[in-house]
């Protein structure tokens, strides 16, 4: 098996997922043509150099349908030549994308690939693709199917994790993320969002709330709290598959849960002979990807056991990793990850995440290990793991080495 390098990630801001945010009027397509193109543009390979593209994007209907992957190398300027691969897991997608370009590169199947994923959330709402594991009675009954928030709750019951655990979490990756903008750590990998006429549409991530404190997040109801107690309630599902626990205790809401938004990510993967080929200096080594199924109806706790898988694969252990991103679905996913490793919060997602900056479905993956490469760089680190959980019980893991 060969070794397998990343030579470089961009991503684009993050804009508010409503009409009324500043990329409502980019296409989910517009965003991938840009990162596309902006990945070629900087690395100065030809249009014709890439194997793959592989492109996740969770809701895969209307203008985010029909194999965008494909669309959008038809849309940029690499080579017709080029095939495209849209994926779907969920909210792992665009890091599944990584995974699956650096496994082929390492079994010989092309030198080089772009990997990563986007999302239009203002425009192509959430779950308007349907699914059966929600609504289909003879498998949502069957596996006890609850939605996220109420999982994310159950998460925070049954290990113990207190709404003021959360919503310190959630001031802090606040606090983070304006810090690292503030010192432009995200300089390196941020490629601004401009319209036809090469004017900047945005180029900050437009979610963040960084005056936010106890106080005010402590004047927000619970999110999922009707839709657990309200008859028929969710809770009473769950507590089927629980019935140790007496009640849920509904600590998440809009402050200490990742937000929506649009954005799309890039990640440029290759071997050896690719970078030498185009005069390239890889930033890091892939040491190790893995993936794994969870229980469905607790169903975000996946970032534990694909932790453990991607350990025992690669033969490190929890002390080899210098830094972490875990995804911020929710606080409990973070607070149980680093309660499960007795990973000190120093070291998981240093410059924030996804309750600051948001959570654009289909990219989160691609983007939360592009800050990871930036910040081994930055702060002069080595070893790197992301993770994300995701819906319908999954999770999803990568390891990375400077080089």
């Amino acid at each position: 098996m060969k070794d397998v390098y990343i030579y470089d990630a961009v991503r684009t801001p993050r804009g508010k997922g409503r009409k009324d945010g500043a990329l409502h009027e980019v296409t989910s397509l517009a965003l991938s043509k840009g990162i596309l193109n902006a990945i070629k543009d900087r690395n100065g390979f030809d249009g014709h150099a890439i194997e793959d593209v592989i492109w996740g994007n969770v809701t895969q209907v209307g203008e985010q349908g029909a194999c965008l992957a494909r669309t959008a190398v038809l849309a940029s300027d690499l080579d017709e030549a080029i095939p495209g691969l849209s994926i779907n897991r969920f909210c792992a997608s665009g890091l599944e994308a990584v995974n699956l370009a650096a496994n082929q590169v390492a079994g010989g199947a092309g030198r080089g690939y772009i990997a990563g994923g986007v999302e239009s959330m203002s425009r192509v709402p959430m779950m308007s693709d349907g699914g059966a594991i929600a609504t289909d009675p003879s498998i949502a009954m069957e596996r006890y199917f609850v939605p996220q928030g109420i999982s994310a709750d159950l998460i925070a019951t049954e290990y113990g994790f207190s709404r003021d655990d959360a919503d310190e979490m959630a001031v802090e990756s606040q606090r983070r993320a304006k810090a690292a903008w503030d010192d432009n750590r995200f300089a390196k990998s941020v490629v601004p969002v401009t319209d036809l006429n090469g004017l900047t549409i945005l180029d900050h991530d437009e979610y963040m709330r960084p005056s936010t404190d106890m106080q005010t997040l402590g004047a927000l109801k619970p999110a999922f709290k009707d839709q657990g107690e309200v008859m028929p309630g969710f809770d009473a599902v769950a507590l089927l598959k629980y019935p140790h626990l007496e009640r849920i205790n509904h600590i998440h809401h809009a402050g200490n849960s990742s937000g929506i938004v649009d954005g799309a990510a890039a990640v440029l993967i290759g071997d050896k002979e690719f970078g030498e080929r185009w005069g390239l200096k890889p930033r890091a080594r892939m040491r190790g990807t893995a993936k794994i199924g969870t229980e469905p109806t607790m169903m975000l706790t996946g970032p534990v056991p694909v932790t453990e898988k991607i350990l025992r694969d690669t033969g490190l252990t929890i002390k080899d990793i210098d830094l972490f991103e875990v995804n911020e679905a929710f606080a409990s996913v973070v607070l149980r990850f680093e309660q499960a490793f007795g990973v000190n919060h120093d070291v998981v997602n240093v410059n924030g995440g996804s309750i600051a900056m948001g959570h654009p479905l289909g990219a989160t993956g691609a983007m939360i290990l592009g800050t990871l490469l930036d910040e081994l760089e930055r702060s002069d680190k080595e070893m790197g793991l992301a993770t994300l959980c995701v819906a319908s019980g999954m999770g999803a893991a990568t390891i990375i080495e400077r080089v």
